[in-house]
């Protein structure tokens, strides 16, 4: 609900602020007032279009804020979360829009900037806006869908379950006609896939292998320096092939120096321990030096050999992968694919079998809501057409039909043509073709009227001028029918009737005045005195007289009484 709109420098807006109540809020005043202008600003709100034109003259830019209250309106709550927009903890959003001369805008929500795609889609969620451009809506298909299934809640259950079957069967015929199509380019790659997985394992390629050749043709490649290190450090263990001891008999020298030494002072047993452990590991280093020296041998034949092995993993790596891990994991991959490829026809089979089963559930439930919708369309029917009646419009006809579509689609098997007829005699034609601006305007609120009590999506509306081209007791008909439906919704309304004015919750006067150069407008709620006097200048055209202001009184009086009167009925 909207709480509260403050504009600045919006047209002949300088300044205000208007607090709206719950219920039917009426605004009035004289023609050029800016009763439109106050409605154009809230469609700023709302992500209408706007621009530098609006702007009041000699100001540089102009700015609108609305708070909203959305309590228990879970679309909102919802399209917040989706938009990571924080609520505050009175459930309330605050939208301000601004726009500089130079045509620089911009957009918060809550403090957060949006887009203006995202302002239109919640604006969409807070007010629905009805006027004469407004009430075009009516003729798109969409929009009379969106009615008829929303008038029952046995049309909504049939239209979920429809859709969930909708859903599986589309995707189902998806997943069919790519198989399809894959299956007209796996000829082509199914040789390809078969002669990889053909030159991978004729390769018998083992895990780790491209390493162990790596490390084996290193050791080859490089046999008589392994050879001759290998001998000159056993020499040097070993042998005194140098001048002096070699180092394990140098070693044996000095350990007996120490046991001999032991005898006269034991201060360097631990020396001497130290030395025997280095000369026993020593004396393994050499026997291992040794022994590898004896098997060392150079096999030419041998490293071209595993040279030989190694170009063949290193064509395979360069083609699959950079090792032969990788090279065994592609050809786990090819064969996976070689083996969907062989059931693919099994696979086609099944698709196709289950999309017969989904298309017998979807054609059940595409019958169930066509059964729902055509009860459904002949009940809403009947309820347009009363308050059609009520409205001035005795003998015009509005049907709701269903016709066979001949196909399903996301909204059914349906085609939903909503057609009307003003006056006897007259076939009933589509709304598009005969309905006029002011019968729109009627059917518009007509639809309202019967919907408002249903529909919780949108917590306020708002009528732009609707009453234009009314009088006598018509305009009574429109006026109980906007107070009926601000029983169930927060209503702004503007208005030029007496009848409608007099409905009010909340009476807004728009006043404009001018002050040398400077025209602006001022927005003021009317306390009950006052909205007596406004009524008796609304129906007389001119200052209040004691019968004129008799007369105001007698109409809210008995405004007051139908009002009460429609509240019971809720």
């Amino acid at each position: 609900m909207l709480k509260t709109l403050t504009v600045w420098n919006f047209a002949l807006l300088e300044h205000v602020q208007v607090d709206f109540g719950d219920g039917l809020n009426i605004l009035t005043g004289e023609t050029g007032a800016g009763k439109s202008i106050l409605i154009d600003s809230l469609g700023a709100i709302l992500g209408h279009r706007i621009s530098a034109d609006m702007i009041r003259t000699g100001c540089d830019w102009l700015r609108v804020e609305a708070v909203f209250s959305v309590e228990g309106q879970k679309s909102l709550h919802e399209f917040m979360e989706e938009q990571a927009i924080a609520m505050d903890e009175e459930d309330s959003i605050i939208i301000a829009r601004q726009l500089t001369r130079n045509g620089r805008s911009s957009v918060l929500v809550n403090g957060c900037h949006v887009t203006l795609a995202v302002l239109r889609q919640m604006g969409s969620l807070l007010v629905d806006v009805h006027g004469q451009n407004e009430n075009l809506a009516l003729l798109k298909e969409a929009n009379q869908y969106a009615l008829l299934d929303g008038s029952d809640s046995e049309i909504a259950e049939a239209l979920r379950k429809y859709r969930m079957s909708y859903a599986s069967w589309t995707k189902k015929r998806q997943e069919l006609e790519q198989k399809e199509r894959d299956s007209r380019e796996y000829a082509q790659r199914l040789d390809m896939l078969e002669w990889q997985n053909k030159e991978i394992e004729e390769a018998g390629l083992k895990e780790h292998e491209d390493e162990e050749l790596e490390a084996e043709i290193r050791r080859l490649s490089h046999a008589e320096k392994i050879a001759a290190y290998v001998e000159d450090s056993h020499k040097l263990l070993d042998n005194n092939s140098r001048e002096g001891l070699g180092i394990l008999a140098a070693l044996l020298q000095i350990k007996k120096n120490l046991q001999d030494m032991s005898r006269f002072d034991t201060s360097l047993e631990n020396s001497a321990r130290i030395v025997e452990e280095a000369y026993i590991s020593l004396q393994e280093a050499s026997y291992e030096l040794r022994g590898y020296g004896e098997t060392l041998e150079f096999h030419p034949q041998k490293l071209d050999q595993l040279q030989a092995r190694m170009d063949v993993i290193y064509k395979l790596r360069k083609k699959y992968g950079a090792t032969v891990a990788d090279v065994l994991e592609h050809q786990r991959k090819i064969r996976q694919e070689l083996a969907a490829i062989e059931n693919y026809d099994e696979d086609i089979a099944r698709l196709k079998e289950e999309i017969q089963e989904e298309e017998v559930r979807l054609e059940t439930c595409a019958r169930s809501l066509t059964m729902a919708r055509k009860k459904g369309a002949v009940v809403l029917s009947e309820h347009i057409e009363e308050q059609l009646r009520e409205l001035g419009m005795p003998k015009a006809r509005l049907q709701a039909a269903i016709h066979p579509l001949g196909h399903y689609s996301a909204n059914g098997a349906d085609h939903l043509v909503m057609s009307f007829s003003a006056n006897p005699g007259e076939a009933a034609k589509p709304l598009a073709k005969v309905a006029s601006g002011g019968e729109l305007s009627r059917i518009a609120l007509a639809i309202k009227t019967v919907s408002a009590a249903r529909d919780s999506s949108v917590p306020s509306m708002v009528f732009d001028e609707i009453d234009t081209g009314i009088g006598g007791r018509t305009a009574q008909m429109v006026a109980e029918r906007i107070a009926q439906v601000a029983c169930y919704k927060q209503v702004l309304c503007i208005t030029h009737l007496p009848q409608i004015a007099c409905m009010a919750d909340v009476h807004l006067y728009l006043a404009k005045s001018s002050t040398g150069n400077k025209t602006q407008t001022k927005v003021k709620v009317l306390t009950e005195s006052e909205k007596i006097s406004e009524i008796a200048r609304m129906a007389s055209g001119a200052d209040a007289t004691a019968a004129s202001l008799d007369n105001a009184r007698e109409m809210v009086l008995h405004a007051r009484m139908r009002k009460a009167g429609l509240r019971n009925k809720k």
